[in-house]
């Protein structure tokens, strides 16, 4: 009798494979990304191309060590180098290989390099416009640090323009306050100046790429210091009352504190990991955060010890009462939560793979959901495209409580969640929704 029940048993799950076949037969792994990539963390439909202008940045100042003493500064002729990603024609040709040298302090140089889906100089579409997505580094990054983030972007049909600040190299304790205190100066300066001048390549058409640019849909990406500098150029003045910020020298800070009084022409603004908000080093007092009044899209991780996510980003999520707002978290993520998957040495310096590395979240994973994300957060804001909050409107604040019932046998072969599915966070496969959480904060009437 056992043996019949057995027998009976393996032919029912037989028979449930057999009606299942399409699962058996078809791959998981799907062309350009990982099988297991939310449905808009998936290239879209356009070719990339890829270039590098210089911009020359008037009227700016840079603090010596004589000047934080004296706290006169020196004009400095400071010049940056502006990665664009946009829609191109083709996408025959050779891709783009990324490469940058990091100088951890007292370490061997260590050179980490990715492969992208971009072909250099690339003919740009020239029969539509795109909106403009600017991105802003952290302290001590670089300009093709996120170029996958910015390749998917593009590829959903936006202009990416990604600023190499240039921060000061850190060799000790010395250059780094001076590297440190330039970087507090100069990110919104740098992200106002580099916008003002592609908006006005874009009204001239003097560049190819330009003329694509719908100057009235752009869009600000900041990590880190990078979301500090975005966070003001959306609006927010600083306080100088609180270290380190009453340190900067009083040139500097007249001249932050005039800037900052104007948002810049932006309508969309995502900040990952915003450096400013941690009660021991804050930028700003809360009316001025809330001064903001685009959509705001905050990813963090909920174990940042760099911005203190508790005391820090929550502080600055929540005290952004001008604007309708989400904030996406990764659980047990620290800061490193956007970036290229770099292939490291696993013998090399411990100090790069902390600067690059989640302990817990592969890169991979992290770059699929925020790809995801901040496309369909673009969308909606940029190109007005309404449809798009159904992933951001997600059922469940943690995403652990979505809830998609199968049946036993059922083969679902990386179906993502769609309409039919109003418990599971759209966009996501059956089982693959864990470990995040989505706030939502409407603006205050």
């Amino acid at each position: 009798m056992r043996k019949r029940i057995i027998a009976a048993m393996v032919a029912g799950i037989i028979l449930v494979g057999a009606g299942s076949a399409a699962y058996v037969a078809s791959p998981t792994i799907h062309a350009g990304q990982p099988g297991e990539a939310p449905e808009l963390g998936r290239p879209g439909e356009f070719n990339i191309g890829t270039t590098v202008k210089e911009f020359a940045l008037d009227g700016r100042t840079k603090i010596t060590t004589w000047g934080a003493i004296s706290g006169n500064l020196v004009d400095a002729n400071r010049q940056l180098s502006v990665r664009f990603w946009y829609p191109a024609i083709t996408g025959n040709g050779e891709t783009a290989e990324y490469s940058h040298i990091m100088r951890p302090p007292g370490k061997d140089p260590v050179t980490i390099s990715s492969k992208g889906m971009a072909v250099p100089h690339a003919d740009a579409v020239d029969d539509q416009k795109h909106p403009l997505v600017l991105m802003s580094h952290g302290f001590g990054g670089w300009d093709t640090q996120f170029s996958n983030l910015a390749e998917h972007i593009a590829s959903h049909g936006y202009i990416v323009a990604s600023i190499d600040h240039a921060d000061m190299p850190i060799d000790g304790v010395t250059s780094l306050i001076l590297s440190f205190g330039n970087v507090l100066v100069d990110r919104t300066l740098d992200q106002r100046q580099v916008l003002a001048q592609i908006l006005k390549d874009a009204q001239s058409g003097s560049q190819a790429y330009a003329a694509q640019i719908d100057s009235d849909s752009v869009g600000l990406i900041g990590y880190s210091m990078g979301g500090y500098g975005a966070i003001a150029s959306a609006g927010a003045p600083y306080d100088f009352t609180n270290d380190p910020m009453s340190n900067i020298p009083a040139t500097a800070r007249t001249a932050l504190e005039e800037v900052s009084q104007k948002a810049l022409p932006i309508k969309s603004l995502i900040t990952f990991s915003p450096w400013g908000g941690q009660p021991d080093s804050r930028a700003w007092a809360a009316e001025n955060i809330g001064k903001i009044d685009m959509p705001v899209l905050v990813i963090a991780g909920n174990q940042d010890d760099v911005v203190n996510y508790e005391q820090g980003v929550r502080w600055l999520f929540e005290n952004m009462t001008g604007s309708d707002r989400y904030m996406l978290v990764y659980r047990e993520a620290r800061h490193n939560i956007v970036g290229n998957e770099f292939s490291l040495d696993r013998d090399g310096d411990f100090a790069t793979t902390e600067f690059l590395k989640e302990p817990v979240w592969r890169s991979d994973r992290l770059n699929a959901i925020n790809q995801h994300f901040v496309t369909a957060f673009l969308d909606m804001t940029l190109k007005g495209d309404a449809s798009k909050a159904d992933y951001l409107n997600v059922p469940t604040v943690d995403s652990n409580d979505s809830k998609w019932p199968t049946g036993f046998g059922e083969q679902l072969n990386g179906t993502m969640a769609g309409s039919e599915q109003k418990d599971h966070w759209k966009g996501f496969q059956h089982r693959w929704a864990v470990g995040l959480e989505m706030h939502r904060l409407q603006k205050k009437q």
